[in-house]
């Protein structure tokens, strides 16, 4: 019995992002083996982080995770559709907003426009959640389209700066809260609109038209039954 749906890394420059399939990663044990500058072209091949353009203002945005990084504890809850994720500082001393990809302004900058209700709002990216598959290699799942917020959770709880520690020294860093939407399959096509600029074209999923234009949101719950 087939568990898993898997793309062969030769399939991902054509490849849709089927909800829980596996994305191989190449087999050469070097940066070239990273999916996500097969999947979509123009983005980087370094960090958690992956932004089309801009950093801080992403036409384009890939959020990944290992999972496992207890300074980070990433959490999927696939019951509530909610995904919690930490930003990018992990250097004591260092300043919140300060980190080398910016990945922390970019939080502040999503969560700020979520929570415009003016045209602002058509800021937000495109967020497409991967988390690492597997202990070795460069093997990836796709767990959601996301967006910044969630209904449960208010405009002082969706984005919160926090200590951390390690090894006996602090630092301070985001945690946010996402919402994965219900649709189970992204097509290449919008993934190819979004790159050309026009991520509301007829390509556009409507449950993520759908928080964008209106701040409607329709969340991927899913129950568990193990």
């Amino acid at each position: 019995m087939k568990l898993d749906f898997k793309f062969e890394f030769s399939e991902l420059s054509k490849a849709d992002l089927n909800l829980d399939a596996i994305y191989k990663g190449g087999s050469k044990g070097n940066s070239s083996d990273d999916i996500f500058t097969k999947l979509f072209k123009g983005v980087g091949n370094m960090g958690g982080f992956r932004a089309l353009k801009s950093f801080t203002e992403p036409e384009m945005l890939i959020l990944t995770s290992s999972m496992d990084k207890p300074e980070w504890p990433d959490f999927l809850d696939i019951e509530t559709g909610v995904f919690t994720y930490y930003g990018d500082n992990k250097t004591p001393g260092q300043s919140i907003l300060d980190t080398s990809k910016k990945g922390n302004k970019c939080l502040e900058n999503l969560f700020d426009w979520v929570h415009d209700v003016s045209e602002i709002r058509r800021k937000i990216p495109p967020i497409f959640i991967f988390t690492k598959d597997g202990v070795k290699g460069r093997d990836y799942r796709f767990r959601g389209l996301a967006v910044p917020g969630n209904p449960n959770f208010s405009q002082t709880e969706d984005l919160v700066a926090i200590w951390k520690s390690k090894n006996g020294r602090r630092f301070q860093n985001y945690k946010a809260i996402f919402s994965i939407l219900a649709i189970d399959k992204i097509k290449r096509e919008w993934i190819t609109d979004i790159q050309k600029g026009n991520k509301f074209s007829s390509n556009c999923p409507k449950v993520w038209r759908e928080v964008i234009e209106k701040g409607n949101y329709n969340i991927l719950i899913s129950e568990d039954n193990q």
